[in-house]
């Protein structure tokens, strides 16, 4: 199951997935700190994560806990990009995106591991 995520909400998910659980709380002292929201921001924002199921609600201290892994999300958000803007062709996309780079040695090599890893 995939969960699409705004970037509002990938900066909560980004704390939670680096600190681990926290109270609601907590959070919305690091969010006020790193991105300037208030109380009322970081507490919609979770909301709507807790109704997405990306995050869980724990008692006691209303504590969140990340319900979704970030390689999860990474899976999701890369396959609908790739389905949206290249017809769902995984060559296409990275042929797009490695044509626009100047890869490393280490780079290209762990490129073809991967596809080696495919076979």
């Amino acid at each position: 199951m995939s969960i699409k995520l705004f970037d509002a909400e990938l900066k909560v998910m980004e704390v939670l997935w680096k600190e681990g659980d926290l109270t609601a709380a907590q959070l919305t002292k690091i969010m006020n700190k790193e991105t300037g929201w208030i109380r009322s921001t970081t507490y919609t924002v979770l909301k709507k994560l807790i109704d997405k199921g990306a995050v869980e609600r724990c008692e006691p201290n209303f504590t969140c806990r990340a319900a979704v892994t970030r390689e999860s999300v990474q899976q999701g958000e890369a396959e609908e990009l790739i389905d949206r803007l290249f017809d769902g062709s995984a060559e296409l996309f990275l042929s797009a995106y490695v044509s626009s780079k100047k890869l490393s040695d280490a780079e290209i090599d762990g490129l073809r591991r991967i596809v080696e890893k495919l076979k």
